[in-house]
């Protein structure tokens, strides 16, 4: 019985996981191409700016591996991740906007990621919700199970 409550639980959680891993692999390989492409053939221009994508490419991937892992290292690891990502989103997006010039070239979290359409902003706050969520903290160990 309590297999199946545990199978149900993962049921519960694997829509979120699903849409939360293909977005977290899109902008991994989008920002980490990117990071890539700027820093080979023009990183004196703007390295701030270069080094911002590369550690926005890193936290995507991180993230990405955390939400397919279930363990409450796994959990406590992509949560961390997660509030990372919406700390330097905001931060950076402010800082584009007070002094645009600051950066030199556009990363990722530039003015909240409005040359992704706000999904960088987004996409952290949906990890963390669902991260949070009773039935996925279930999954990865970090809530005891309703059948104990």
């Amino acid at each position: 019985m309590q297999h199946q409550s545990q199978t149900a639980t993962s049921d519960s959680t694997q829509g979120g996981r699903t849409v939360l891993t293909l977005l977290y692999t899109l902008f991994a390989v989008a920002a980490g191409a990117r990071a890539l492409f700027q820093s080979a053939t023009k990183w004196e221009q703007a390295p701030l700016a270069y080094t911002l994508s590369t550690i926005a490419a890193l936290v995507y991937l991180i993230a990405c591996v955390g939400i397919n892992r279930t363990s409450p290292s796994a959990w406590r690891i992509t949560l961390g991740v997660c509030v990372f990502e919406l700390i330097g989103v905001l931060s950076v997006g402010t800082l584009t906007l007070i002094y645009p010039t600051l950066f030199l070239d556009e990363t990722v979290w530039s003015v909240y990621g409005q040359g992704y359409a706000f999904i960088p902003l987004v996409l952290p706050i949906i990890g963390i919700v669902w991260l949070m969520q009773p039935a996925t903290r279930r999954v990865y160990g970090v809530l005891p199970s309703t059948n104990t």
